[in-house]
């Protein structure tokens, strides 16, 4: 059994309308769904609970839809542990990395990717793996910077006894550490 899960967090289409790069991002998330499931790896979407949003829209986008056996699991919350079941469901597996992709890079993927650590999970963080919103012309950071932010801080964060990894899809290894 493999101790790597693939998480897919807040890839909606409610919430990716106005997202960086989404076509980009949307791909890569695909092309790791399909090499997880390959080498049988769970995959784990976390879908953020809309309110006053047509039901179509809060579904995962269909580029990146689960797949029969995949899990589904709906949150309140930026961080995909909070009142979720997630952790209960990794534990099961017996997980102890967990791959993180998803929407939006400075709220849920940042909160999950920190939960994950603090809860004892080693980190991969897919560096062309996550997106965020557009910014208006003027902002302080345009989404382009807040993801490279992110990546940077991840690349140098430290947490006593845990692996991050800040790694494009294309060097994602199944089952194995991130090739360098």
């Amino acid at each position: 059994m493999p101790d790597t899960a693939l998480l897919v967090i807040d890839m909606q289409t409610a919430l990716l309308s106005d997202a960086h790069d989404v076509k980009a991002c949307l791909r890569t998330v695909a092309d790791l769904g399909e090499q997880a499931r390959s080498a049988g790896v769970p995959v784990i979407y976390l879908r953020q609970r809309l309110h006053d949003v047509p039901a179509g829209l809060i579904d995962v986008h269909p580029a990146v839809a689960p797949q029969l056996g995949d899990v589904v699991l709906d949150k309140d919350s930026a961080d995909s542990f909070l009142d979720t079941g997630l952790g209960d469901l990794l534990d099961e597996q017996a997980v102890c990395r967990v791959i993180v992709t998803g929407f939006a890079t400075e709220y849920c993927v940042d909160s999950t990717s920190r939960g994950a650590l603090s809860r004892g999970y080693d980190l991969v963080l897919v560096s062309d793996g996550h997106t965020t919103p557009e910014r208006p012309p003027g902002a302080a950071l345009s989404a382009a910077q807040i993801i490279a932010h992110h990546n940077t801080t991840f690349s140098a964060i430290q947490y006593a006894e845990r692996s991050i990894a800040v790694t494009p899809a294309a060097r994602v290894r199944f089952g194995a550490a991130p090739a360098s």
